[in-house]
């Protein structure tokens, strides 16, 4: 349901029950409207709320607000622009299967698929000379979920989601350093 009234109008909103909404996204285009009824339906409701926010210099005062989900429209057509740029690189050979840029852009999270070709096949994860400021954080076998550990390794078909800082990894075998 689209209400289209003045958002800061407490009593048109309890009039359509937003005391009882799943869900509310706030969408106006003022931030500080949206985060003015975000934060009353956060007192009123139980609801999931999303708020966007254009303004970035917003971004330390929302932090200590408590609102669960903030949408940057510029961030997000950021990741769907490098999610596209990776899909064109998969195409040329790259082994991104899924990329999602986190923390203002400072940190990566990759999903590869392990080729029977990669170097870190069948290799124990404590034997291999990770990247620094990078960690795998799940492998994903035949739809078994792997939270791995030092004994664990990689096995030619696994999905494996990758968390780094680094930049411009294309393949696997771009998480181990040189030698």
């Amino acid at each position: 349901m689209i209400i289209h009234g003045d958002c800061m109008d407490q009593e048109l909103l309890l009039s359509e029950g937003i005391e009882n909404a799943d869900g509310v996204a706030a969408l106006m285009d003022y931030d500080e409207e949206n985060i003015l009824i975000s934060l009353y339906i956060k007192e009123v409701s139980k609801a999931k709320i999303i708020t966007k926010i254009n303004n970035e210099s917003f971004d330390n005062i929302i932090e200590n607000l408590g609102l669960e989900c903030v949408i940057n429209p510029k961030t997000l057509t950021g990741e769907y622009i490098a999610r596209y740029i990776r899909a064109m690189q998969n195409s040329l050979g790259s082994n991104v299967e899924t990329l999602y840029r986190l923390h203002e852009d400072r940190v990566e999270a990759l999903e590869f698929r392990a080729k029977q070709s990669s170097k870190v096949i069948d290799t124990p994860l404590s034997d291999l000379n990770l990247k620094n400021d990078l960690q795998i954080i799940c492998i994903n076998r035949d739809g078994k979920i792997i939270l791995p550990q030092g004994g664990d390794s990689i096995k030619a078909g696994d999905s494996v989601v990758v968390i780094t800082k680094h930049k411009g990894l294309s393949d696997l075998n771009d998480i181990v350093k040189q030698r």
